[in-house]
């Protein structure tokens, strides 16, 4: 009997318990992770005890010597065995990761990456580690039950409501996360007003914070910040990309399928899927920024360690990238240490405007198979929605950066040398738009300059991107509209290309949208927050800056927002949120099949204007 024979005796044999076998172990996959994640957010959040870490340890070795042998009982399973670890690549190198860490462990009665976090002097490289695979092994097993075929799939439910809960849980567990004494250098946690607003700034990519990052939180809250901001940019990200997915294809509410082929059947990180391209482009990255950081900072920055260094950076390249505009300085950028170390502000404006140019336009200029078929046939030019969000950002960004350095050259960029006052005047127009990295006093910036910077982030950043506003795509449709309107055109163009109806539709809808939101929750601002107002440290306009601000998920803020009332600060949490979620949820909606009907009314016509 050849080998191939013998296997394929045993995939017979196997096959009759495939399936049962299988569908337990994604129970006990989700079963053990979900255990293994609240042991580690109460070992975290609170202060440990020998007796705690022994029990730790205990869990962290049960759940890897389950996950090792999930994933060897899958390839075990599996009727091509090296198409499944070519398919599962990266899960496979964490396995075997996990198989050589347990043999150390076992044999010298250590782990081998932690002499290794040693020698670069990151004292908590084992605590992060684990928390980091087992964040890993979370993502998996929810990738797991979303497959085709899975548990999930069989409930169809609507993708904006998805990606609405999937941002409702993320706050409501860092919310918890960061009630705990150990997220705080006080040691004793986050107010539960305060922590649902951290959560939610940092999960909405917006920045707006209540507390200063850089002495309020210990290690362990900057990480759970963190975590937040990757997490939430993804989701934005992965949702924004498949919008254009489905809009480039046509593809309906109804038509669910598509989000199997964008996520892929297999695993969200796939290489073959849409999402995994998407999540290693973004890594790939902030990795890339972190790298660039590390190596321009300042020597001012009294970094403790190598791997103070390191976090550091990781922290501003993902807040950079994602457009969330949190750091770890008092007063953002404008802290002494960084205040004039021009060259890490130019990578961060760098990683703010990629960021916000969106992975469609990312993936359309910069994939070097695209970038080969232009070099091969020099008449094919970018995309249409790549022209959008590249044109009208560096339009945006030019007129952002002229604007600041002539309002304010004799302002808050008095006494820089020329180089800074044109990095600081570029820095503030391009994250003004979406991240809220400040290098200057926003309070002290001139009210011309101020309402110029409301309308920028009014505009906000460009499609499939985690900046807010209303996007330059929204913006490019309804300016081509109007110059249409006063050029008396037949129809709308941009770019060459003609814009229906429908698409007009849609952004004048978000447009209607924006104005309304903030029109409202401006006026509650106006009701909550009155004792500000009447104190005459605070006017009208730093008010609505502060609400632009969060409905566009900026975060710039003239100062107020630690002051704002708790009633405030529900406002601008809730503003922040359906900033963040409002305008793909409309899109998504109005982009999904429209009710056919074969008549319409009589047309009617109005004086406009």
């Amino acid at each position: 009997m050849t080998f191939n024979d013998f296997r394929e005796r045993g995939n017979v044999y196997l096959y009759k318990s495939k399936s049962r076998n299988l569908g337990i172990l994604k129970l006990l996959n989700l079963v053990v992770s979900l255990t293994a994640l609240i042991v580690l957010a109460f070992y975290y959040g609170y202060p440990s005890t020998p007796q705690s870490d022994i029990n730790l340890m205990n869990i962290m070795r049960f759940s890897f010597g389950f996950y090792v042998s999930h994933y060897l009982i899958k390839l075990l399973y599996d009727f091509h065995p090296a198409q499944f670890i070519k398919r599962t690549w990266i899960e496979g190198i964490v396995m075997l990761i996990l198989i050589i860490e347990g043999v150390s462990h076992q044999l010298f009665n250590t782990l081998i990456h932690v002499p290794i976090f040693k020698a670069l002097n990151i004292s908590e490289g084992a605590d992060l580690s684990i928390l980091f695979i087992q964040i890993y092994f979370f993502i998996v097993v929810i990738a797991e039950l979303l497959r085709k075929g899975s548990i999930l799939p069989k409930f169809k439910i609507h993708p904006a409501v998805i990606f609405i809960v999937s941002f409702l849980i993320i706050i409501t567990i860092g919310t918890l996360l960061l009630m705990m004494p150990e997220m705080t250098t006080s040691g004793n946690g986050m107010s539960t007003i305060n922590a649902l607003f951290t959560s939610t700034s940092a999960t909405c990519v917006t920045g707006l914070m209540v507390e200063d990052t850089m002495v309020f939180f210990t290690f362990k809250g900057q990480m759970v910040i963190l975590a937040l901001i990757q997490l939430g940019g993804l989701n934005v990200i992965a949702f924004a990309s498949f919008l254009a997915l489905a809009a480039r294809f046509g593809v309906g509410i109804s038509q669910h399928d598509v989000i199997e082929d964008f996520v892929n059947k297999e695993s969200y990180l796939s290489g073959k899927s849409m999402l995994g391209r998407v999540v290693k482009w973004c890594i790939g990255i902030e990795i890339i920024g972190a790298i660039a950081l590390g190596l321009v900072w300042s020597s001012e920055i009294p970094f403790s360690s190598f791997g103070d260094r390191v976090f550091s950076s990781i922290f501003h390249s993902v807040s950079a990238f994602n457009n969330a505009g949190i750091t770890l300085f008092t007063d953002g950028l404008t802290h002494p240490w960084v205040a004039t170390n021009w060259l890490a502000h130019w990578v961060i404006t760098i990683l703010v405007f990629i960021g916000a140019l969106g992975m469609v336009a990312l993936f359309d200029l910069f994939d070097p198979v695209q970038l080969r078929t232009r070099l091969r046939s020099p008449w094919k030019t970018i995309g249409f929605a790549t022209k959008i969000a590249l044109y009208f950002s560096l339009i945006l960004v030019a007129i952002g950066s002229v604007s600041f350095a002539i309002l304010e050259w004799n302002g808050v960029l008095s006494g820089m040398s020329g180089f800074g006052k044109l990095t600081t005047s570029v820095l503030q127009s391009v994250t003004t738009r979406t991240a809220g990295f400040n290098s200057v006093d926003i309070g002290s910036v001139g009210l011309p300059m101020t309402f110029l910077l409301i309308v920028l982030m009014f505009i906000g950043a460009s499609s499939s991107s985690t900046g807010g506003g209303i996007k330059t795509s929204t913006f490019a449709v309804i300016v081509s509209d109007v110059w249409r309107t006063v050029r008396g055109l037949d129809h709308v163009q941009l770019f060459k290309r003609t814009i229906n109806s429908t698409l007009r539709s849609r952004a004048y809808s978000v447009l209607m949208f924006f104005i309304l939101g903030n029109m409202v929750f401006l006026f509650i601002l106006t009701i909550t927050e009155a004792n500000l107002l009447e104190s005459g440290k605070f006017s009208f306009i730093d008010l609505a800056f502060e609400q632009v601000s969060a409905m566009g998920t900026v975060g710039l803020s003239k100062g107020l927002t630690s002051l704002l009332s708790p009633a405030g600060k529900i406002i601008i949490s809730i503003s922040m949120f359906i900033g963040r979620v409002g305008t793909l949820t409309i899109a998504f909606a109005l982009g999904g099949s429209a009710l056919e009907t074969h008549f319409k009314y009589p047309e009617g016509h109005t004086m406009i204007g």
